[in-house]
């Protein structure tokens, strides 16, 4: 049998992309670099992104298309080439990202978000870069906290891949999912479809250089949670819980599932959440609501920092729902428990920077 281009062209132009009506070969997909060798053929196909959700189907069409109008005994070999540079892998995502920080929770209605918010403003009117990711995907309150609801953001092209740029509100750099679902409708997805929504806000998207990027992450512990250490060296966690018995209870969950051995992520500390009640008008007033310091207790127990004690003040849930932080308020008694959460979290990423080895992500066993 001999093979010439011809035979083989005429072959693949009998495989259609779907949707446009158009083979292969009539699109311009059959790159010009077709190489025959004896009973060997080798070429390549161009697709637009390395995520298109046709491109193995076609793979597969061609060297079916191959077969079935050359010759059964034909080598095939199908190289693929993309438009749009591939995705970093797992745990290279974020080269301009200099800490990486998990704010957690072990149960919901603690004010993880809230505390995510402001650590994430706090820390921007301290001078840092910061990025915030709401890794909380079928809860997303981001956009609400700040004031950004109707942001639609947009991508962009930048070294041959087409990047989501975030939405830049009080000098944080921010993604939701909530920006891209409609806000009135509930998010049923299946857990994979979930994490593949997460892993593109993180590696599709252009962070650029950061100093921390916060993120939010879902109450308890679920597959966002295991995506995230598979996906990101997370540098460490701040846990967050009220001094609630009950709270305190899944918060060691929480820290337990960092501690882990096969995720081994380093705990910066805990923050104490609703640590008390002080009304605006008796200032210097103190009512604990949810219990006394039991966040504390934890902390020592735990041997892990305090980071902040937050009190419970009606301007905090005002301002969460206005979209206007708290941590702005310059001159609040909320504000300064926000800076000074910042500043330690800060003392402490430093601290395990110079003491540990930078963390790796969770290998994925196959």
């Amino acid at each position: 049998m001999e093979l010439y281009p011809k035979l083989i062209m005429d072959a693949l132009a009998t495989v259609r992309y779907p949707g446009t009506g158009k083979n292969i070969v009539e699109a311009g997909m059959v790159e010009d670099d077709l190489r025959i060798s004896g009973l060997h053929v080798s070429f390549s196909l161009i697709f637009d992104k390395p995520t298109n959700p046709f491109l193995k189907s076609i793979v597969k069409a061609s060297e079916a298309a191959i077969h079935a109008y050359v010759g059964k005994e034909v080598e095939v070999e199908v190289k693929v080439k993309t438009l749009q540079a591939p995705r970093p892998e797992a745990g290279k995502l974020l080269p301009g990202v200099k800490n990486i920080i998990a704010v957690s929770s072990g149960k919901g209605g603690v004010g993880k978000s809230t505390v995510a918010a402001n650590l994430a403003v706090a820390l921007a009117k301290l001078g840092y870069k910061v990025g915030l990711l709401d890794a909380d995907i079928f809860g997303p309150s981001m956009p609400k906290m700040f004031h950004v609801e109707d942001a639609r953001p947009y991508s962009e092209s930048i070294d041959g891949r087409d990047l989501i740029v975030p939405v830049e509100s009080y000098g944080v750099k921010m993604l939701s999912i909530g920006f891209f679902v409609d806000p009135d409708q509930a998010t049923l997805w299946r857990g994979a479809m979930a994490c593949n929504a997460l892993k593109q806000l993180i590696g599709d998207s252009a962070w650029g250089e950061l100093d921390y990027f916060i993120l939010d992450t879902p109450p308890g512990t679920s597959d966002i949670h295991l995506t995230l250490v598979q996906t990101l060296p997370i540098t460490g966690a701040v846990v967050v819980s009220t001094p609630q018995k009950v709270a305190l209870a899944d918060a060691r969950k929480g820290i337990n599932m960092y501690q882990n051995e096969k995720v081994d992520v380093p705990i910066l500390g805990l923050v104490e959440n609703l640590a008390w009640f002080t009304p605006a008008e008796l200032p210097q007033n103190r009512y604990y609501l949810f219990g006394k310091e039991g966040v504390k207790h934890l902390a020592e127990e735990m041997r892990v920092p305090l980071l902040g004690q937050i009190p419970i003040v009606q301007s905090i849930c005002e301002n969460g729902d206005n979209g206007t932080p708290a941590a702005l308020d310059e001159n609040s008694m909320t504000a300064r428990a926000f800076m000074d959460l910042a500043r330690r979290v800060a003392e402490e990423t430093d601290r395990r920077n110079a003491e540990r080895e930078p963390t790796h992500i969770v290998e994925v066993k196959k």
